[in-house]
């Protein structure tokens, strides 16, 4: 019988045992290194923008010299010269003159603003201005960006396009990121199939699906493929997975029907910490340490299997590569009441509506497709009757 905890206390569990490895560690070079997760805070060591600069092609002023220019009364500005890009100016504004500047260059000495080029007009060195501008328009000034000695990223942050774009900004080349942690897959059954299935037989469904949701989470999967409900094959492949992995996720045998054999095979090579979960779907899931390394268990029914990695071998993840807790992505109201009272913690796929509201797409563990429709999940706490509808409620991402 199923000794069965809640899922705040199996996640617990989980990032105790995790949190004792030592995470390894590699610098990467910034081309390479996106979605890959910061090992160490980066503080900047320079201001960005690193001087001055305009952000309009035009002519770099003192803007007390264009107060009160207009259409009929422009100021009359002598042209210093030109500011040429990349190079800093080797002239100072004088009162009463300006410098062509394109977007992005240096603001000369004593210029204070930017006046775009379609209010002005020249001629013969000498510029007219036709619409006045105040101290510190149309320019970024050394340090708007990002200021020396300021915290620019922290570590556990997951490095993003933009986040990657910023770091470039502070003349950065490479990075410390954690190192992928290597996760190994092994779905079991006799009922698997790869490729053509006979009658009675499924499509291994798992292996691909918690595959790509481990790369997805910034790990390397380890493929084991499917092994049949035989004990020999099964611990084989549990050993070539604590071999070469970090992480071991068994899909499958985890009931308690009497071919389900994976609690057994798991005390053979360590400890079962816990073996049911109060959660829906996910109930009959097993986590352990062998080698010194996590094993999970998960449901063989597809989309059982993904809640639970989902939502206690990411915390597994998390715990190993120094990730922010879980958050919802937004709060919103329910289309319809939702019942509940299974007794369990209960996650629902749900879709929004043309008015933003959620609604549940009730399904069975063994269907798949759910997933891929879905615009995100929600949570039921357990010992609750459901939610009401038009009830506010957090929207997970899947």
């Amino acid at each position: 019988m199923l000794q069965v905890i809640t899922r705040t206390q199996a996640a617990a569990c989980v990032r105790e045992q995790v949190k004792t490895t030592v995470p390894r560690t590699e610098t990467v070079d910034l081309l390479h290194v996106a979605g890959r997760v910061l090992a160490e805070d980066v503080t900047a060591l320079l201001d960005v923008p690193g001087f001055d600069r305009t952000t309009v092609d035009g002519y770099a002023v003192l803007a007390a010299d264009t107060f009160g220019a207009g259409a009929a009364v422009p100021a009359e500005l002598t042209v210093a010269g030109d500011v040429r890009m990349g190079e800093a100016p080797a002239f100072r504004l004088q009162s009463g003159q300006c410098a062509r500047i394109a977007t992005g260059g240096m603001l000369p000495s004593g210029a204070d603003a930017a006046v775009m080029v379609e209010h002005c007009e020249e001629d013969a060195g000498v510029c007219l201005v036709f619409q006045g501008v105040a101290p510190g328009e149309n320019i970024t000034r050394r340090g708007d960006d990002v200021k020396a000695g300021s915290s620019v990223l922290q570590k556990g942050t997951t490095l993003s396009a933009a986040r990657i774009g910023v770091l470039a900004s502070l003349g950065i080349q490479s990075v410390p990121v954690f190192q992928k942690p290597r996760i190994a897959v092994l779905s079991t059954g006799d009922e698997l199939a790869k490729g053509d299935a006979k009658p009675g037989q499924v499509q291994d469904i798992n292996s691909f699906l918690l595959s790509a949701a481990i790369e997805q989470s910034g790990c390397t999967a380890v493929p084991l493929g499917a092994v049949p409900d035989d004990r020999d094959a099964i611990c084989r492949a549990l050993e070539r997975g604590l071999e070469n992995a970090d992480m071991v996720l068994i899909s499958g045998g985890s009931s308690a029907g009497t071919r389900d054999m994976t609690v057994d095979i798991l005390r053979q090579y360590g400890d079962v910490l816990f073996h049911g979960v109060a959660m829906k779907p996910g109930k009959p899931t097993i986590f352990g340490m062998a080698a010194g390394k996590p094993v999970f268990g998960l449901p063989g029914h597809p989309l059982a299997a993904y809640f639970v990695f989902r939502l206690l071998v990411r915390e597994a993840i998390g715990e190993l590569l120094s990730l922010p807790p879980d958050k919802p992505f937004a709060v919103r109201p329910l289309a319809v009441n939702v019942p509940s009272n299974h007794g369990r913690e209960e996650f629902l796929c749900v879709k929004t509506d043309e008015n933003g509201r959620l609604v549940p797409l009730h399904t069975k563990s063994g269907i798949i497709s759910v997933l891929a429709g879905a615009d995100g999940f929600i949570r039921i706490p357990r010992d609750t009757e459901g939610l009401q509808k038009g009830e506010e409620t957090e929207l997970y991402l899947l």
